[in-house]
C-alpha cells in the first residue's frame, strides 16, 4: 500500500528526497521506505557495478553507556556470545541476541568507539527496525541499572553500497583510507560531521554513515549528485544481501532458531565456546556439541522461476522436510535462489533438494553461500 495512502507511518529525515526522486513508497517496520525508484534489477546492478545509495535511518541507532570500558564489555557479553573484549577501537562485531532457550531475538552490529571519540563506557549498537523496542526492552530486563541503552531518534543512517562507493566518498573525505571492513570512526563529508563505518548488508564494499536527522537530506543530495550514485529501494537490497548470503530477520531466522541451525557459528567468539557465560549458552553450546537437528543453507533452482518464502521443500517420496526462508530471481547469479532449512544430515554442498511450489516440484541442489563473491575491503596487514 502506498505510503500516502498511511497517515500512521512514520517518516525518516529523507523522506521528502524519496518522494522527489520517484521513489515508490511502501511500510516496513512500520516506516514509509521507498520499495524502488528506477527499478529493483536496475538498481541491484547499478550497486554491483558502481555505488548506489540507500536509507536505513529506521534501523535502530543504539547508544551504551557504562561505568568503564569494562563494565559495558562484561554487560554485553551476558546478552550475546560475541567476544567483544577483543574488540579495539574502531571494531565492529556482527552478532546475535539470544533467549534463554538459545533462539535469536535480533542480530546486530557492536562498535567500540574510534580512541577518543567518545568517553570511557561508551559503545554503539545497531539494531533491526521491527525489533529496536522489543530489544530495548528485553535488554533493559537483563542488564544492570548502571549500563544504559538510548535508542537515538535523532540521528539517521545512509548506506552508500558498491565497487565504487570509496572513489566516490574519497572525494569528500580522507576516512576512506582509514578504514577496512567492519571498522568505524569519526569524520567530515562534505563540511557534515558524520560517524562512518565501512560496512553494509549487499555483499559490496561500502559504508554506513550515521548523520543527524537536520544534515541527513544535505548529506543525501552531496553523495546522490555523483554521476556514480543512483538512489536504490529496499527491493535491491533485499536480493543483494540474499546473493550475499546474508540472514533476514524474522525470515531467515527467529526468536526460535539458535545460531547454530541458522549457520552464524561466526557469532559466536571461540572464547565465548568455552567460556559461556551468556543469556541462552547452555541451550547453545549444547548445540554445538551434539549438533543441530535441522541446518540453514543456500539452494540454487533449475530454472528461472523464483521459489519464495514459505515454500515446502520435501524428499523424494514427497515427505515434507523443510521449507524456504527467503528467494528470488538473482540478477546477478542468473539463477533462482533462495536460503532454507533442511535436516543435518542433508544440508551439504550437491545434495538435491525439491520445493513445491503451486503444487509444482521445482527441482535445486543445495550450493555453497554466498552465491556470488563478497567484496568486502579488508585493509593490508
Amino acid at each position: 500500500m502506498a505510503a500516502e495512502a498511511q497517515t500512521d507511518l512514520l517518516k525518516t529525515a529523507l523522506y521528502d528526497r524519496h518522494v522527489a526522486a520517484g521513489g515508490r513508497m511502501v511500510e516496513f517496520g512500520g516506516y514509509a521506505l521507498p520499495v524502488q525508484y528506477a527499478g529493483i534489477v536496475a538498481e541491484h546492478n547499478h550497486t554491483r557495478q558502481a555505488a548506489s545509495l540507500f536509507d536505513v535511518s529506521h534501523m535502530g541507532q543504539v547508544v551504551i553507556t557504562g561505568p568503564d570500558h569494562n563494565s559495558t564489555i562484561a554487560a554485553l557479553e551476558a546478552l550475546t556470545p560475541a567476544d567483544l573484549a577483543s574488540l579495539a577501537p574502531g571494531q565492529m562485531r556482527y552478532t546475535v541476541l539470544l533467549n534463554d532457550e538459545g533462539g535469536i531475538e535480533d542480530d546486530l552490529i557492536i562498535t567500540r568507539p574510534a580512541e577518543g571519540q567518545e568517553p570511557d563506557g561508551v559503545m554503539y549498537m545497531v539494531v533491526n527496525a521491527a525489533r529496536k523496542h522489543h530489544d530495548l526492552e528485553f535488554i533493559r530486563a537483563k542488564a544492570p541499572a548502571d549500563v544504559t541503552f538510548d535508542l537515538r531518534d535523532d540521528i539517521a543512517l545512509i548506506a552508500l553500497q558498491g565497487p565504487r562507493a570509496a572513489e566516490v566518498l574519497a572525494e569528500h573525505s580522507d576516512i576512506t583510507g582509514k578504514l577496512g571492513f567492519m571498522q568505524a570512526g569519526p569524520a567530515v563529508v562534505g563540511g557534515i560531521s558524520v560517524n562512518v563505518s565501512r560496512s553494509g548488508y549487499t555483499g559490496e564494499d561500502g559504508f554506513e554513515l550515521s548523520v543527524t536527522n537536520q544534515d541527513a537530506p544535505a548529506l543525501f543530495d552531496l553523495l546522490v549528485a555523483d554521476p556514480l550514485v543512483e538512489p536504490a529501494g529496499l527491493g535491491a537490497r533485499d536480493s543483494l544481501r540474499l546473493e550475499a548470503g546474508l540472514c533476514l530477520y524474522g525470515h531467515d531466522m527467529t526468536d526460535t532458531i539458535d545460531p547454530v541451525s541458522a549457520s552464524l557459528l561466526f557469532a559466536i567468539g571461540k572464547r565465548r565456546r568455552t567460556e559461556g557465560g551468556f543469556t541462552g549458552a547452555d541451550a547453545v553450546l549444547e548445540r554445538l556439541a551434539k549438533g543441530a537437528d535441522d541446518k540453514r543453507v543456500g539452494i540454487r533452482f533449475e530454472g528461472r522461476q523464483p521459489v519464495r518464502e514459505g515454500a515446502e521443500l520435501v524428499d523424494a517420496s514427497g515427505t515434507v522436510i523443510g521449507k524456504i526462508t527467503s528467494g528470488t530471481f538473482a540478477p546477478t547469479a542468473q539463477a533462482s535462489i533462495a536460503m532454507g532449512y533442511v535436516p543435518a544430515d542433508i544440508a551439504k554442498e550437491g545434495e538435491p533438494v525439491t520445493a513445491m511450489v503451486r503444487s509444482k516440484p521445482i527441482v535445486g541442489t543445495i550450493a555453497k553461500m554466498p552465491f556470488v563473491p563478497q567484496r568486502y575491503y579488508r585493509k593490508p596487514t
